[in-house]
């Protein structure tokens, strides 16, 4: 045990030690971490013996459970509004296409049985969120047309299908009898119903104010995660689907403190990612791979120029994008962790087949990671996709989490100079706005004319935020078409304690004034009443 402690703190160390350096290095980092483990396995310099599948799925299915859940808690849907459709479909029948495509392909070329077939098809059919994730953010890669925000989502999103077509491959493998569309109808809606129903709960207790600390509002968050995927598993459901939704669902809503949280479930999915890898490399026997990479390399050239391209043509089509767009999108179909554990998950079945299912994987999810995931930034270039003026987590992050505003405040004592004046006749700089006037248990949305007595508190934005019990903060997605686009604020009805404090236009954020004029796609942060918050 003491090995193993010492073995994954090394590698969690080396992680965030490094991790600013990894990001510049020109290939995917999550390749150093695989490298990593297989030098200190079996073959290399360290000869460690390791070859616990059990022990690898059960560490790898925890990680990616917080990788799902994290993948949804940052998935802001209202700025991913636009392609949110296309996502779905890439995400859902995406998987069913490709799966279907590679398992033709595999029967008629490498002479394998057509439930086997299947299986490879459904393994690796699946896009990888922690590789795309990875190559998008570290690169600073924003994409034009929303495609960033699209790969993001489908990557997110789509490891439940993959999951549910390998447990059919599987059982029909094994001769079980086995009815398909009842068990996908199972999986599915069970997942939904767990996923949203543990989220709903967990946003409801949160806005009770039953929990006494940011810390226990973490903690509890890390409990909701765990028990949204054993919930429906438990009963037959698909857990990653559930994990997903709840996610989703808790990370769209108006929480308190969020960014604190958007902190630490940032830095455990960081270390959850890199595990994974490492883990993978140690598992894995290189002598044993020139037995797979033969056919491990002829599927991963036709999934990566025939099976990707065919699919994103047949679905995305009907959405006319632009062609170099749909060229993007088919080679930003990294494979990656997930399918490997889907494979673990089919050797420790116990089913035969020909060739060692991870073995095989492992060294598609290399060739992929390797070519593809290194010469993305190259083709995106080539395409002519990438979008200098946006920003690549738009539709990830918190607003909070990477804005340069801040907020302070000023406590008005009697002998305070602002006291008695008006705010039109106080001079503050350009870039200062008051954003709230807390007075006793009142909030004063200010103006001009609004007066300052003593005793009040002062909100100004600016260029360290504690949130307040009575301060409360909330983004619109500006629609292109709705009947504000192109106005000025001004011109807008402001609702009752409400106050535009802040504007995220693409990677420029702007402290608004009467005369700012709203432009479509423009995310604006407003300044709430808690309590007309919680309603």
């Amino acid at each position: 045990m003491n090995g193993s402690l010492l073995i994954i703190g090394f590698v969690i160390f080396i992680c965030i030690l490094l991790n600013r350096f990894l990001e510049k290095i020109p290939i995917p980092s999550l390749l150093i971490f695989i490298a990593l483990g297989m030098i200190l396995g079996e073959n290399g310099l360290l000869k460690i013996q390791f070859d616990n599948y059990s022990a690898v799925n059960i560490t790898c299915s925890v990680c990616l459970i917080f990788i799902m859940f994290y993948g949804g808690f940052g998935t802001n849907l209202k700025a991913a509004k636009p392609i949110l459709l296309p996502s779905v479909i890439m995400s859902t029948l995406g998987v069913v296409v490709t799966a279907g495509i590679v398992a033709l392909f595999a029967h008629f070329v490498l002479s394998l049985p057509w439930l086997e077939c299947l299986l490879i098809g459904s393994v690796i059919s699946s896009t990888d969120a922690a590789s795309v994730f990875n190559i998008l953010r570290s690169r600073k890669l924003s994409l034009k047309y929303n495609t960033d925000s699209l790969l993001e989502i489908e990557s997110g999103s789509n490891d439940p299908v993959s999951y549910m077509l390998t447990n059919i491959a599987i059982l029909l493998i094994a001769g079980q009898s086995v009815s398909v569309p009842l068990l996908l109808a199972k999986q599915i809606l069970i997942g939904i119903f767990c996923g949203i129903f543990m989220g709903y709960i967990a946003v409801k207790l949160l806005h009770k104010n039953l929990l006494p600390s940011q810390q226990s509002h973490t903690v509890f968050l890390f409990s909701i995660m765990l028990l949204s995927y054993a919930l429906p598993s438990e009963f037959g459901g698909n857990g990653y689907l559930s994990v997903y939704l709840c996610g989703i669902w808790i990370g769209n809503s108006n929480l308190p403190q969020k960014k604190y949280l958007v902190h630490f479930f940032d830095v455990l999915t960081h270390v959850a990612q890199v595990l994974i890898f490492f883990l993978l490399g140690l598992l894995v026997t290189p002598v044993e791979l020139p037995s797979v990479i033969v056919p491990a390399f002829i599927l991963t050239l036709f999934l990566t120029f025939v099976a990707r391209p065919l699919a994103a043509f047949i679905l995305l089509t009907p959405f006319k994008p632009k062609l170099r767009r749909i060229l993007l999108i088919s080679w930003s179909g990294l494979r990656g962790a997930a399918s490997i554990v889907f494979a673990i998950t089919a050797v420790l079945s116990g089913i035969s087949v020909t060739y060692n299912m991870y073995n095989l994987v492992f060294c598609m999810v290399i060739l992929s990671i390797s070519v593809q995931g290194s010469l993305l930034p190259f083709i995106a270039k080539k395409l002519d996709m990438i979008d200098p003026d946006t920003d690549v987590a738009r539709t990830f992050n918190d607003y909070q989490e990477d804005s340069d505003i801040s907020f302070i405040k000023i406590h008005l004592h009697a002998e305070h100079s602002w006291c008695n004046q008006s705010l039109k006749q106080i001079r503050l700089p350009s870039d200062l706005l008051v954003a709230m006037v807390i007075r006793g248990h009142d909030i004063v949305i200010p103006t001009g004319d609004t007066v300052l007595e003593k005793g009040d508190l002062i909100v100004l934005a600016a260029r360290s935020f504690e949130d307040r019990e009575h301060l409360a903060l909330r983004e619109v997605v500006v629609n292109p078409k709705g009947k504000y686009t192109n106005r000025t604020l001004s011109e807008i009805p402001q609702a009752h304690l409400n106050r535009a404090i802040l504007i995220k236009r693409g990677i420029d954020t702007i402290i608004p004034s009467g005369n700012t004029i709203i432009k479509p796609g423009d995310i604006i942060v407003l300044a709430q009443s808690s309590a007309k918050n919680n309603k």
